[in-house]
């Protein structure tokens, strides 16, 4: 199918961030129902299905219950990363007319099943048995937010990175959410609330950890030609790779310092056929305001060592080099667990003009960069306008 080219025709989020009332299959239903309408497409033009969660054959459960019958299925979890590796997945399928259509969900109850109220966020771990080499470190204490936390004291180490530096991320953040009227928190935050807050893992404080949430997400794949005919206009998958370092053990991280966006990143630039200056929005996994320090670092939009002084400087910011997380991220507005599939919404819904007050003027290169485990994966898509 030599000269097919994939597109994003339509996404949608469900509601969010407080589902107490739906199971996790039915905000999947949801958010995919939404897309499809988004895309002008009904469920008889569904012929692939992907997504993942933390149970095997996940997808193929939910397809069932969304009244499926894919003849191509993905359900790959690379944490936080998965969704835009099933969306790389997706494009390649598409482009090789292994699919038509093929429809991308996440849907997650966090929230609701910790039987937290909306007042208690912080991203914090649970008491689960961890999985598989990953209990090595667990012998030691050491928790999901300890692994980030770790990471953050060594480039304070070895470049001199602030907890201002790291605050001021969560700032941008919610300076975003307060235009959303979905975000979880919209009220403003100073860098001084932030340094102030409870140190969960130091150096981390309750305000540098990203919220938790219910909701999901959907996006609507297909080719340029079938989307010829769609209400929206196309968003075109320019180009996407995927990496990892280690599993879950931070402890077997070659340098706290890098990440997989290193890897990734780079690679989907060169198959996008651009380079870091050219982009003009970006939708970054921000489990933590030390993920996002990492990840403009390794992406290339600055260089290592730079990226506290990058988002201190409102790098990040609508008026900046890189506008970031324009819907506030997942340090305000939501973070069901995998936030990847909000990352690829947001970022389709800037490249069609529809991010409202947060627009990022005539943006026509959006990238969307999740991360996934315990800094153990990295997976980079990045979007446009216009055909290649």
């Amino acid at each position: 199918m030599s000269g097919r080219r994939a597109v994003i025709a339509g996404v949608a989020t469900s509601d969010y961030p407080n589902l107490p009332g739906m199971s996790e299959h039915a905000v999947h239903a949801q958010a995919a129902s939404r897309a499809l309408a988004d895309a002008g497409l009904d469920w008889s033009d569904v012929d692939g299905f992907a997504t993942t969660g933390f149970f095997p054959m996940y997808a193929v459960g939910v397809a069932e219950y969304l009244g499926l019958r894919p003849t191509y299925f993905d359900e790959t979890n690379a944490g936080g990363a998965s969704f835009e590796v099933l969306v790389e997945h997706a494009a390649y399928a598409i482009e090789r007319g292994a699919a038509e259509v093929v429809l991308v969900t996440y849907g997650s109850v966090q929230l609701s099943q910790m039987g937290r109220t909306l007042g208690t966020g912080g991203g914090g771990g649970g008491g689960r048995m961890a999985p598989g080499p990953a209990v090595y470190d667990a012998l030691w204490g050491n928790t999901l937010v300890g692994s980030y936390a770790l990471a953050a004291r060594r480039h304070m180490h070895e470049f001199g990175t602030t907890t201002e530096q790291l605050a001021s991320v969560a700032v941008t953040m919610r300076d975003h959410a307060a235009h959303n009227p979905q975000a979880q928190y919209r009220e403003p935050i100073t860098v001084e609330d932030v340094v102030s807050s409870r140190l969960v893992a130091d150096p981390l404080h309750k305000l540098d950890c990203c919220v938790i949430s219910d909701g999901g997400g959907a996006c609507v794949v297909t080719s340029a030609e079938r989307a010829a005919d769609l209400p929206r206009p196309p968003v075109y998958v320019l180009g996407g790779a995927h990496a990892t370092t280690h599993h879950m053990n931070v402890s077997a991280d070659p340098d706290l310092t890098v990440t997989a966006a290193a890897m990734s990143g780079p690679l989907a630039f060169a198959r996008a056929g651009i380079t870091p200056a050219d982009v003009d929005v970006a939708q970054i996994y921000d489990s933590f305001t030390i993920t996002v320090v990492l990840s403009v670092e390794d992406l290339g939009f600055c260089a290592k060592g730079e990226g506290g002084a990058f988002v201190a400087d409102g790098g990040l910011g609508l008026g900046g080099r890189l506008p970031t997380n324009t819907d506030g991220g997942g340090l305000s507005a939501c973070h069901p667990g995998m936030r990847g599939m909000f990352l690829i919404v947001e970022a389709v819904r800037q490249l069609r003009g529809e991010g409202g007050a947060t627009q990022v003027p005539d943006a026509r290169i959006a990238v969307a960069h999740g991360t996934g485990g315990m800094l153990s994966t990295g997976a980079t898509l990045v979007l446009g306008r216009e055909a290649p």
